[in-house]
């Protein structure tokens, strides 16, 4: 079942020109999130405190149909506040290109964080810049359509 209620962008400007920019075109221009030109997706939740839905232009880490999301904000200290709202509600919204599908999101841990900690990392270098910068471990939530769940 698709989410529903009203679109608020959040604060981080750049991020909500990503969305507009990928939304356009259903993600086939430049966005301009990274330089090294590797896709992304936009995730769509529901805000912990609002309710209100929240649009993420995330890399595009996916395996066997189903994705990861790695909660960098780019090494901050803190998460970024996607993280809070895949911990209330695990209902998202993925679009990459032009298909939508619904998806559950679930914190991984040991083995499969390590195996897609890996492939995350292949996709976008960064990642691995990202953890060294930072005490925190960075979460990682994987996606599953919620057809196949």
């Amino acid at each position: 079942m698709p989410l529903h209620g009203e679109y608020a962008p959040g604060s981080f400007q750049l991020s909500a020109e990503q969305v507009a920019a990928f939304e356009a075109d259903d993600g086939r221009g430049d966005t301009g999130l990274n330089p090294a030109g590797a896709p992304i997706v936009i995730m769509t939740s529901v805000g912990a405190r609002t309710g209100k839905l929240r649009k993420s232009a995330l890399m595009r880490v996916e395996h066997n149909g189903d994705y990861a999301v790695v909660a960098s904000l780019g090494g901050a200290p803190r998460n970024p506040a996607w993280y809070f709202n895949l911990k209330a509600n695990p209902h998202v919204e993925l679009q990459d290109g032009a298909r939508k599908h619904d998806y559950r999101a679930r914190e991984v841990e040991g083995d499969e964080y390590r195996r897609w900690w890996e492939r995350a990392v292949a996709i976008w270098p960064d990642y691995g810049d990202y953890q060294a910068k930072t005490e925190r471990k960075l979460p990682i939530f994987v996606l599953q359509r919620m057809t196949d769940v």
